[in-house]
């Protein structure tokens, strides 16, 4: 097989132009590591299915979920999203698996056998680690949050209820130098009570208004109806007093600006969640540190692809007598190992003081050292 294989590779170089940038050994490592991960996709992806309908089988069966919304609406959503998301899983089991065949082989040393550098084999694996990059962000920024607004609907009605109806001790910025404060928030009733709003000039305050209950119109954006009302103005030493039962006023704030329901982020799409971040931090709205390790996660994690690339090329490419196993066993604890420490990195962002782009860039970082190690020590 190796001597087959030599004279095989060593056919290719006078067939080839010489100024071409993939040759037709590239394209035969392109096909073969993009079919294996698309396999380890559809193999791992088609377990986790079988898994989770049989958790919530009994949950859909007793909120009388359709099948049609079943297939459709949830699973047709559940996989893009899960498949997205344990990417460099699926990247590192398919260049381990499909590396480790090309050394039992004897093909990686009858290349290294012809001439090429381990740098040159490295382009198409990179090529293919591009095309996945490309593939994940774009998922994951644009297309995946759509369905997910889906899926999580549908688990809200049929599974478990992910929305949150009520919120308390509510604060934010609703326009330059005016703070609206919210005792409690009662979504069923779109009602809030113990209101009050203050106007600043500058460091002072020249408005002061507190009212029972604050409720939100449905038929206006942006609208709200003020009840039992007092409001104290301020001008030097001066001071008035105004009450009534009720004002309708324009305020820029929306139920949806404090109802933050649990995995909301995944819901936006990245310039939706860019303009949205933007927008509660003017408002001086704390709670958003979810959102940003969503935005910045989707653009680490499409760079991970390279990182884990080069790693699972440098632990698979030499020929070993106990096979795949091994290397199998070591890209697979890596590849969990960077989606732990990721979770883990994440958390310390939403509960510390760590900013979140530097919490969710730490494991490519710390990655990348160990994919620089590995290449070193690379057969050459």
């Amino acid at each position: 097989m190796k001597k087959e294989t030599l004279d095989k590779l060593k056919k290719f170089r006078p067939h080839l132009p010489a100024g071409r940038f993939l040759k037709r050994l590239d394209y035969y490592i392109i096909k073969k590591f993009l079919g294996t991960y698309v396999f380890a996709i559809a193999m791992i992806l088609s377990i986790a299915v079988v898994f989770d309908f049989n958790e919530k089988m009994d949950r859909f069966m007793s909120h009388e979920a359709p099948w049609h919304a079943i297939v459709f609406d949830y699973y047709m959503n559940f996989v893009p999203y899960f498949a997205n998301l344990f990417s460099p899983l699926f990247v590192f089991i398919a260049v381990i698996f499909f590396t480790s065949k090309l050394a039992e082989n004897s093909e990686i040393i009858a290349m290294f056998s012809c001439g090429m550098s381990f740098k040159r084999l490295l382009r198409p694996y990179m090529v293919s680690a591009a095309i996945i990059a490309v593939v994940t962000f774009c998922l994951g920024a644009y297309v995946i949050p759509k369905g997910s607004v889906t899926r999580i609907n549908f688990e809200d009605k049929y599974y478990k209820q992910r929305k949150a109806n009520t919120a308390n001790n509510i604060q934010l910025e609703v326009d330059t130098g005016v703070i609206a404060y919210i005792d409690r928030y009662e979504n069923y009733s779109r009602t809030g009570y113990r209101f009050s709003l203050d106007k600043f000039k500058g460091k002072q305050l020249v408005s002061h208004l507190t009212a029972r209950s604050i409720t939100y119109d449905t038929t206006a954006v942006h609208r709200w109806i003020i009840k039992d009302y007092m409001i104290r103005r301020m001008d030097g030493m001066k001071e008035s007093i105004e009450k009534g039962e009720r004002i309708d006023t324009t305020l820029f704030m929306e139920p949806a600006d404090f109802l933050i329901m649990k995995n909301q982020q995944e819901m936006l799409t990245s310039p939706q969640l860019s303009e949205y971040i933007d927008r509660q931090r003017q408002r001086g709205f704390a709670n958003i540190k979810e959102f940003e390790i969503e935005y910045h996660k989707r653009i680490a994690m499409s760079f991970a692809s390279f990182i884990l690339t080069l790693i699972g090329v440098s632990l698979s490419s030499r020929k070993t007598k106990g096979g795949m196993g091994l290397y199998l066993g070591i890209g697979l604890a890596l590849s969990f190992s960077y989606i732990l420490f990721q979770t883990i990195t994440s958390t310390f962002a939403v509960n510390g003081n760590v900013p979140p782009v530097v919490a969710v860039w730490i494991p490519n970082v710390l990655y990348t050292f160990i994919a620089f190690y590995l290449y070193k020590k690379a057969p050459k």
